[in-house]
Formats: C-alpha cells, structure tokens, sequence
C-alpha cells in the first residue's frame, strides 16, 4: 500500500514508517520541519517527504496515519478526510501493523526503551521497533525476514493496549500522562492491568508496588533478592554495570546504575521464557552499547566529559543523577554541572517538588526555558523554586570545540570545559548539547 504519515519526524511514528516500509509498503509523510529523522527516511527508505504540511501530500495514497499532535484542523488531515482516505492514528494503526507478529512489548513508566534495546540486543535476530534510537544498530528499528518483534509499548495514550502482546514486561508503573487518563488514577492502573492481560507470557518487577498486588500469572524479579553483587567498572572509559543474576552467574551491561541492572534481568528474564539460551543470552548482553540521548556519552575526552540524556521526569533525573556522580568519581573529575530543559508545562507543575529534589549533587543548574511541546504556556517561578541550587537561567547552550556554552541574551554568560557537563530533557536540547542547533 502507499500510507503516508502526518507527523513522520517524530521518534514513534518514523519507527513505524521504517517498520512499514521494510514490509513492502511504500511511504511518504510530512511535518513541520527538516531534522536528520526526515533526512534518514527521505535517503534510506525512500519516502517522500512534504515540509511543512501540505494539502496535495495526501493525492493518491491509500491510508493516512497521523500522530497524537495532529489536531482534525491540519490541512492533510482535512484533505484525506475530504478524498476519503482511511485515516489512523498511531494508536489505531498498531493493530494492523502488529496483529499477526510474534510482538514482545515493553512497558512501563521508566526504563522501557532501555529495556526494548537490551531486549533486541539479546534476541539478535529479532525485529524491533523502539522509541529511541538504539546505538548498536543505529536506528529505532531493526528488519528481519520473520515475525518476531521486540515493540516499546506506549501507555501515555493507552496505545500499547493495541500491540497483540504474546511477552509483556513491565518495568514499574507511575501515574503520568494523566491528562489523557482526565486524572483519574483507576482508569490509568487498569490500562496496566489490561495490557498485561493480554499476553500469554508476563515478566515483571514484582517490587514495585502496583505490580506487586496483581494477581496475574507472571515471571516474577524481585530486584532486592534475586540481583547480586552490582559493581560499576570502566571498558575503555565507558561506564558498565556487572551483577549477579539469580544462580545464572555474572553479567556486563552497558550503562551505569541499579536501574541498568533492574532492566537488564527483566530483558534476561523473558529471552529465557522465550526459549534463548543463557551463555548466548550473556555474550549478546555485551552488544548493547546504550540508546541514544539515554546517559549518551557525546563527548568523552580526558579534561570533560559531556553526557546528553532524556530524562524528563524527576524519577528518571533522579536515578541519572546517581549514575553521573558515580562515573564522575572514577573519572576523579570534582564539579558535576547540570543543564536542565523542562518539558511541558504540565509536567513541570504537576512534579515541581520532584524536580526540586532530583537534582542533588549538581554544583551548578543551568535551566533552560520549558519546552512547551504543543502546550499553552503558564507562568512558573523556576528560579524561585530552585533557589536552593547554584543556579543560572539561560536561553540556550550550544557545544564547539569541546566547550559547552551558555548563552543569555545573546552572550555567552558560561563556559564548561572541564569535569562533567550533563544535559536533561526531552525536547530540542539533544542538539543544543550536541552542538547542532535547532
């Protein structure tokens, strides 16, 4: 078929347009502007790309699928509608996308794109199909000729409930996206309980509290008893976790902290349900090299070393924060500066006293101002509430020659090059800190 995508820029829905396009379909999409997702789709995978959006982009295609941030007043959006052509949201479209694979879905609030890559790390020949760009492959899919399919299951829209599971694992479980779930905590929980529901295998973090009072049938870590001996060593100056699992021996994963830990024996714990052996399942582990804007080392020289990382929620800081100060002392480096970009005004107000807390350790905060993706914009005192940090407001940074700058009306009002610069957030700081502008 030709299916075009309104919104094809963005991490999900270019995942599944690759994932389409290495079916056979033919594909084409749109947004609103340029960036290296539009570029690797238009160069590897042939798709037409419109920029911005434009009526006539949707002439002669038979299915439309749309992203969450299209609203029924984009002008493609109007003009299927208009030609009658079958329109789908992301959501919508996973059932057909997915319904007859073999689908190991992976969800949960933290840790789920982690845990998918380390996941297809360990089933080589898998499939996947992740919201993050996985650096062993490169990409945030991966295509073999069979229907196996390791998928990063989304709850923020209740879309993973259309993923046809045969595994489910879920990580932990937290309230979030709650202004899709209109706030109410029950109707959030029971997604979780549905999701789970329907797959035939489940593996899950039977410490988290939620997870722990279901009465589902499921393999079950108990991260407290069954990991052992966690220590963080250097491979050529990149970080690894090593733990003991159960009495399945010794383990090296990419990445530092518990958490990595956590996420890598929920990954060891299903690929063995799913018939994998334990020495390939140990030497595959080691192909794992991190996802992108995940701990991403951008730059890791012996004076500074500079991490890009997505965490946008203050569990996911929080957890981040012990990793860095961690690598940090074995790098002997002494200052930790941290640069923060908030993410939606909701998420900022709903966790404000979360956010406070989870950046204990950094000896400077850099904030930057909310990336608003699509919201209206509020009023928030961020310098009063961080008051008790070493702090600057800023407007942006950008990185050259090894030296991360802070800009503030157009001047360079700080400079980083030494010891650890770290970079939090979901929206365009990945290519602030990269050096790549916007």
């Amino acid at each position: 078929m030709k299916i075009h995508f309104i919104g094809i820029g963005g991490i999900g829905l270019s995942a599944l347009a690759k994932f389409l396009a290495n079916d056979g379909h033919s594909i084409s999409g749109s947004d609103i502007r340029q960036t290296e997702i539009t570029n690797d789709l238009a160069t590897n995978f042939h798709a037409k790309i419109t920029i911005p959006h434009h009526p006539d982009a949707v002439e002669g295609v038979d299915v439309v699928i749309y992203s969450a941030a299209v609203r029924p007043t984009n002008v493609e959006y109007k003009a299927a509608k208009e030609l009658d052509i079958e329109l789908l949201s992301r959501k919508e479209a996973l059932k057909f996308i997915l319904g007859d694979k073999e689908v190991y879905a992976v969800g949960g609030a933290h840790g789920k794109s982690t845990t998918s890559a380390m996941l297809a790390s360990i089933i080589p020949e898998s499939n996947a199909l992740i919201g993050a760009i996985s650096k062993e492959f490169g990409s945030n899919v991966r295509h073999f000729e069979n229907d196996r399919v390791v998928f990063e299951a989304d709850e923020s829209d209740e879309s993973f409930l259309n993923s046809h599971p045969y595994l489910a694992i879920v990580t932990n479980v937290e309230p979030e996206h709650m202004e899709y779930y209109d706030y109410d905590e029950e109707r959030f929980y029971n997604a979780y309980r549905n999701f789970l529901s329907l797959a035939k295998v489940r593996v899950i973090n039977a410490e988290d509290t939620f997870l722990a009072s279901l009465a589902l049938d499921a393999i079950k870590l108990y991260p407290s008893k069954d990991m052992h001996e966690i220590e963080y060593i250097l491979v050529n100056g990149e970080p690894h976790t090593r733990f003991t699992l159960l009495s399945y021996g010794q383990f090296d994963v990419f990445g530092f902290g518990y958490h990595i830990a956590l996420d890598a024996s929920l990954a060891i714990l299903a690929a063995l349900e799913l018939g994998e052996d334990i020495e390939e399942i140990r030497k595959n582990l080691l192909s794992y090299k991190g996802i992108k804007k995940r701990f991403d080392i951008v730059q890791n020289r012996e004076e500074c070393v500079v991490i890009d990382d997505y965490g946008h929620h203050p569990t996911e800081i929080k957890a981040t924060m012990e990793s860095v100060q961690t690598y940090t002392n074995m790098r002997d480096f002494s200052q930790i500066q941290v640069i923060w970009q908030p993410h939606k005004y909701s998420r900022t107000m709903d966790n404000l006293e979360g956010f406070v807390e989870c950046f204990e350790g950094a000896d400077e905060l850099v904030i930057l101002p909310i990336w608003a993706a699509g919201e209206i914009e509020v009023d928030i005192d961020l310098k009063g509430a961080f008051s008790r940090y070493k702090l600057l407001m800023a407007d942006s940074i950008t990185k050259e020659d090894g030296i991360v700058k802070v800009i503030r009306d157009g001047h360079v009002i700080r400079e980083y090059s030494n010891d650890m610069v770290i970079a939090f957030g979901a929206g365009d700081i990945t290519y602030q800190i990269r050096g790549e502008g916007h």
